[in-house]
Order: C-alpha cells, then sequence, then structure tokens
C-alpha cells in the first residue's frame, strides 16, 4: 500500500497519507456505488511530502464510494462513506 486514507468516512475532502514518499505523478478517480466517476484527481507527489488533500468533495451526494488510486504500475482500491 503506497497511500492510506486519514478515514474511510469524509465529508468535503480526502486527506492520504503517502507511504515512503518519492516524486511520483498519483491519480485517483471516485466512483459513485454504480460505477459512474465522480471526480478525478491527478498530482504530483514530491520527494518527502508526507500528506496531501482532494478537497472540493462538498457537491458530492451522501452514500458508498470506491476509491482507485493510481502510482506508475501500483493500484489499489478503497471503499469510502461520504456521510453529512
Amino acid at each position: 500500500m503506497f497511500v492510506k486514507l486519514k478515514s474511510p468516512v469524509f465529508i468535503d475532502r480526502l486527506t492520504f497519507q503517502v507511504d515512503h514518499p518519492q516524486k511520483c505523478l498519483l491519480r485517483a478517480v471516485l466512483k459513485d456505488d454504480t460505477g459512474i466517476v465522480c471526480g478525478a484527481m491527478e498530482t504530483e507527489v514530491e520527494k518527502d511530502q508526507m500528506e496531501l488533500n482532494w478537497n472540493g468533495l462538498n457537491d458530492l451526494p451522501y452514500g458508498v464510494y470506491t476509491l482507485e488510486i493510481s502510482r506508475g504500475k501500483d493500484e489499489m482500491k478503497m471503499r469510502l462513506v461520504k456521510r453529512v
């Protein structure tokens, strides 16, 4: 696992903790429970950057989401919940 979420429950942003930070391109896609893409983020992670935020998720409806994160060939998926 190359990133961890501070919490699988979110309101208006996701906060990632980066394991073994190195300069790389990080891509994240957020899908709702039907598989529709609700948001995407692409950011350059700097060497020694321990944390990053994905802001602007306040307008998403409440519910269950799947977060797909990739860094080069590494990929991972997580289930998340947006709450009030």
